[in-house]
């Protein structure tokens, strides 16, 4: 299925250093508190193995997918966040194998619930 072919490592330091992550699976995660990653996402590399486009990364500055967010599609090596205003403040995220629209993200910070095909952690 379409979420099973993409993977994000999120780093601690510029440049890909530091501390990582790795999720190899469409998921949104509503607090990176329990992976000891809150506030501290400084770079990552986005993929979608198989259609290097069909991927999309959304950050949110608050838990439960609330606050400003930030949207990255199609397969990248982001070194510095600083360039989108957005290091080390990302606390929930989504990553999914096609594209979510903005309209479809401010449903998800109103509301909670992710669009199907999206599992929620």
């Amino acid at each position: 299925m379409f979420n099973r072919n993409v993977r994000v490592t999120f780093f601690s330091g510029f440049n890909f250093t530091r501390r990582s992550l790795t999720f190899r699976r469409g998921v949104a995660v509503s607090n990176l508190g329990l992976f000891g990653f809150n506030n501290i996402i400084s770079s990552f590399r986005l993929r979608n193995v198989v259609i290097p486009s069909q991927v999309t990364l959304v950050l949110f500055s608050g838990r439960n997918f609330t606050g400003n967010f930030r949207t990255f599609r199609g397969s990248q090596n982001i070194s510095d966040l600083r360039a989108f205003n957005f290091n080390n403040v990302t606390s929930s995220f989504i990553l999914v194998g096609f594209r979510i629209t903005t309209s479809q993200i401010r449903t998800i910070q109103r509301t909670g619930r992710m669009p199907s095909g999206i599992s929620k952690l």
